[in-house]
């Protein structure tokens, strides 16, 4: 009997912990939560009709960054949804397409650290789409800085002065330049870069964790990526995002006509946006 008591006891207080565990849980993500930033409501077939009148229009646009889990997913998105007349990939190599739906895909590859040498392919586009970024474990800190900040706001000067008159970006949740963390302020610096640049339209998405199976993934971000996609999935979504949803709301957003000249989408906006044109 005293060793049941025990193990009851045990037991009980096993249980006491995680229910503490998760309700400290579910209080964190609850506080963290954005606020909506954008109001979006179900607009599936509004949508619909903004994209026939901005297809109409014959307007070209440039991705940077297709190789990436994000850039991927777009130029999926943008070819399934056929808003522009032309589409060009932009970036360091050639990309291999297999299929008639990427014939007609004009490709660009230039060297980032002579960007001005390239300007002629930032030329002629109504819209551009930066989905271009590292990390400090693959390319240490200078590295981060040079791709995520120096490629990308050169990349919009160019694109501004070639024409360009509307730039999206996919920046970070939490970019802040006055960040302590350097992923975050090198985000946040960025943004606040390219949007002293005049865009007629500046739209910037900040994604929590992206929901996708990368070909890079160690154990850490694949468990890290189950949590999220589990606290997603029961109400929080400040914290993780499907990429595909990234990419829907980024397409989606292209043809809706904002009050400001520059605009951010949380990861709550993002999910919102891109669950609606998904209907």
């Amino acid at each position: 009997m005293p060793v049941i008591k025990r193990l009851c006891t045990t037991l009980g207080k096993t249980l006491g912990f995680f229910t503490v565990l998760v309700v400290f849980i579910a209080a964190t993500l609850n506080y963290f939560e954005d606020s909506e930033t954008v109001k979006y409501t179900s607009m599936a077939e509004d949508i619909k009709t903004l994209e026939e009148n901005f297809r109409q229009q014959n307007k070209s646009c440039f991705i940077l960054g297709a190789s990436g889990e994000t850039g991927k997913v777009l130029l999926q998105e943008l070819l399934e949804r056929n808003i522009f007349s032309k589409i060009t990939l932009i970036g360091r190599r050639q990309l291999t397409f297999e299929g008639k739906t990427y014939e007609n895909l004009v490709q660009e590859v230039v060297d980032f650290e002579k960007l001005d040498d390239y300007a002629a392919a930032f030329q002629g586009h109504d819209v551009g789409y930066c989905c271009l970024g590292t990390t400090r474990a693959k390319a240490g800190a200078e590295g981060f800085i040079r791709v995520d900040h120096d490629y990308v706001l050169k990349s919009a000067e160019l694109a501004k002065a070639g024409g360009c008159t509307q730039f999206h970006l996919e920046s970070s949740r939490g970019a802040n330049k006055k960040s302590g963390f350097l992923y975050l302020k090198v985000k946040g610096q960025v943004e606040a870069d390219i949007e002293a640049l005049g865009f007629d339209r500046f739209a910037i998405y900040r994604p929590g964790v992206l929901l996708v199976d990368r070909q890079e993934s160690r154990p850490a971000e694949w468990m890290a990526r189950k949590f999220f996609s589990t606290v997603s999935a029961v109400g929080f979504r400040s914290m993780a995002v499907p990429i595909q949803e990234v990419a829907q709301a980024m397409v989606s957003n292209t043809v809706l006509q904002p009050e400001q000249k520059t605009e951010i989408l949380e990861n709550k906006d993002i999910a919102t946006l891109g669950k609606s044109a998904g209907k």
